[in-house]
């Protein structure tokens, strides 16, 4: 532990009863950390986390937003959905400061929160098998159930332009603009978008149209954002909530399958093993459709398979983006390391085309299919 850390966790918990700080996790943006500490017979733990200022301007927002989340959160588990009996499901929730009136802490320029730990339960960054993949898109589902009926007007946008991948495409642009050289890999990354220009609005234009509309969306619901019990091996909740805001709910569907349905995983470096496994997105729009399909529209089902198209084209774009731009937005640990993240992305694209009919033909067998 660093007087620092301490003296930010000292804020929240009081410092003589804190036995440990560590890192917890392996996000891209932000800096987590768990707090442990026992006191009065008892332990405890909480998750401490320095918000990435740089990417989300208005961290005041993002925290407005995360009460407006709870407070709703509260009112549907009064009386929780018939697919949560017997069920396990939790919501990470803030922390307030100890001795101030505030939700979190401004020290030295920087953004502190902390926020409950969800115990006896844990991630995973690599798909293990259909019935994991099952529970995640129940995880999933289950989320959107219990938030599809939040009022966005409650949400602020704390990422404007987040997940519309017309204005990624337009970023891309002008940041390759601006470079002079390009080396055979970087060259062969641009081609690959370059040829998949066309459609890329594919999911705004239809939100233009009405067809589609806007939702509370979670914003980043990867693999190792759904919180699996150790000891069921169910799905009991989301946690990074920070992206919490008005979207599309196919950003999340398809964000969800695109890490869950690459056993590879995004960070892998043999591009030969990277691939789309139509039996692990099969079990996750399962888990998904069993809790979701209430209040999904037929035009939300429609457009099921262009998502799962578009958002791996999407992060890839952002990947090649922010490596041309020098590494300003994700984490790297060394110098190519977004560029091979948008190869991984961009052979998954690859492998999704080269399946879209089978793909399709899935989805309108789930979408026939009676709920339960």
């Amino acid at each position: 532990m660093t007087e620092a850390l301490e003296a930010i966790a000292d804020r929240f918990h009081p410092r003589e009863q804190i036995t440990a700080i560590r890192t917890l996790g392996s996000g891209n943006v932000n800096e987590t950390f768990l707090v442990t500490h026992e006191g009065a017979n008892k332990r405890g733990s909480f998750v401490m986390q320095r918000l990435n200022t740089a990417v989300f301007e208005r961290p005041d927002l993002v925290m407005r937003n995360l009460q407006a989340l709870g407070a709703h959160m509260d009112r549907r588990m009064a009386t929780p959905p018939p697919e949560l009996q017997g069920r396990r499901w939790e919501l990470p929730r803030i922390v307030p400061c100890r001795n101030e009136d505030s939700a979190w802490v401004e020290h030295n320029g920087e953004f502190w929160r902390s926020i409950t730990y969800i115990s006896a339960a844990t991630t995973s960054n690599e798909i293990q098998d259909c019935n994991q993949a099952n529970e995640l898109g129940y995880g999933l589902g289950m989320f959107h159930n219990l938030i599809h009926d939040l009022a966005i007007h409650q949400l602020a946008d704390t990422l404007e332009n987040f997940h519309v991948t017309p204005e990624y495409l337009n970023r891309f642009d002008t940041v390759l603009n601006s470079c002079s050289v390009l080396d055979p890999a970087e060259q062969a990354a641009c081609t690959f978008i370059d040829k998949r220009r066309e459609g890329v609005d594919v999911l705004e234009a239809a939100l233009a149209r009405g067809e589609l509309q806007h939702r509370p969306i979670h914003g980043d619901p990867k693999i190792n954002n759904v919180m699996i019990d150790e000891t069921s091996g169910k799905a009991v909740g989301l946690i990074d909530l920070d992206t919490v805001k008005p979207g599309l709910i196919h950003y999340d569907i398809g964000d969800c399958i695109r890490s869950c349905c690459n056993a590879a995983g995004e960070e892998t470096t043999d591009l030969e093993s990277v691939g789309f496994d139509l039996n692990l997105c099969e079990a996750m729009l399962e888990g998904y459709i069993k809790v979701a399909r209430g209040f999904l529209s037929e035009w939300d089902l429609h457009y099921l398979p262009d998502c799962i198209r578009l958002i791996p084209l999407e992060l890839g774009l952002r990947f090649l983006t922010d490596h041309l731009e020098g590494n300003v937005y994700f984490k790297t640990n060394r110098p190519s390391h977004n560029l091979q993240r948008a190869a991984v992305q961009f052979k998954l694209v690859q492998d999704i085309e080269n399946q879209m009919p089978a793909l399709q033909r899935l989805i309108q067998r789930l979408s026939d299919r009676p709920v339960n």
